[in-house]
């Protein structure tokens, strides 16, 4: 069990991660905020948001921070899965087969616009994503620790985007809605990056530190009926089930996996200790849930008649008793 100092530390820590990062990322307060929690949670980020929104900087950002190995795919509709892994190379004096290492291998890997790829080349993640490991022929190799896909994406109904597959959308701990900026944030963006610098993120920590905060999160006790309520918010996104609210029955196709209810708890743990708190609350539940579950709730066609979002139904579990 941590003691105080452990949790001021932490708490403090999270806060100076956030405050560097906002220096080269003008408002976003929450998406920073978010992603920090994913990266202690050891789990991967799905950005949306219109082009120029600065999802592709704020990724760069966290990795200057945090000084971590970074590298960028950009995703195509031509672009192949060895494009993404790597690929087994034979020397043309020896006849000997090595394997290139990919882009794949680094700390964090940016796939911009990751819905302009093909499905065939959305496969290539999945492994890496889930398992951390790269499979080659008959051997398999390791990805570094920490390892983070910072995934970006554009709308939907932006011309030339694939969906995603749902088994790959499952891989990403949090889906982040990535707004426009308010008049005063576009202001603020114009007068940076088009005029002189000021003071540019600088490195603040290393690997060790996630891996420090990570075993530190996942000590946090979490009460029985806190727990209960977080099950029941997944349970209830159900549409099959007879204590689903109406909505969910109306609108849903399907509802959460059990990946969502493990990233509820692994992420509000983290939000606790972001707030100098050893216990997990309702509000902490609450805080995380819309990103956890924005992209493991599938809505039907009456949902898309009625204009009805996936917010709407988060809305509904949320409102529900635990």
């Amino acid at each position: 069990m941590a003691d105080e100092q452990t949790i001021k530390s932490f708490a403090e820590d999270f806060k100076r991660i956030e405050d560097e990062i906002s220096k080269d990322i003008i408002g976003q307060k929450d998406i920073i905020h978010k992603i920090i929690i994913s990266m202690i949670a050891d789990g991967n980020v799905l950005l949306e948001g219109l082009p120029g929104t600065g999802k592709t900087q704020l990724v760069k950002t966290v990795a200057r921070v945090m000084d971590l190995s970074f590298s960028r795919i950009q995703f195509t509709p031509d672009l192949m899965p060895a494009d993404v892994t790597g690929t087994n190379m034979m020397d043309a004096e020896s006849g000997a087969v090595t394997f290139k290492k990919g882009p794949v291998f680094a700390n964090i890997v940016l796939a911009d616009e990751i819905n302009r790829a093909t499905p065939k080349t959305h496969s290539a993640l999945l492994e890496a994503m889930q398992e951390k490991t790269v499979t080659a022929g008959n051997s398999t190799y390791k990805l570094p620790d920490p390892f983070f896909v910072l995934a970006t994406q554009n709308p939907l109904e932006l011309e030339g985007t694939y969906p995603l597959p749902e088994a790959q959308l499952d891989r990403f701990i949090f889906k982040l809605d990535v707004k426009f900026p308010s008049e005063e944030e576009l202001l603020d963006i114009v007068n940076i990056t088009t005029g002189k610098r000021g003071a540019q993120a600088q490195k603040l920590f290393d690997a060790d530190k996630i891996k420090e905060m990570r075993d530190i999160a996942v000590e946090v006790p979490v009460a029985d009926a806190v727990a209960k309520y977080a099950m029941d918010i997944i349970i209830k996104s159900h549409p099959e089930l007879d204590k689903s609210p109406e909505a969910v029955k109306k609108y849903v196709r399907y509802g959460s996996s059990p990946r969502g209810a493990q990233a509820i708890i692994r992420t509000a743990r983290i939000n606790a200790l972001s707030k100098g708190r050893y216990n997990v609350s309702y509000d902490d539940i609450k805080d995380v849930a819309y990103d956890v579950l924005r992209h493991r709730v599938f809505l039907n066609f009456e949902a898309l008649t009625d204009g009805v979002k996936v917010e709407d139904i988060i809305d509904e579990l949320l409102k529900e008793e635990a």
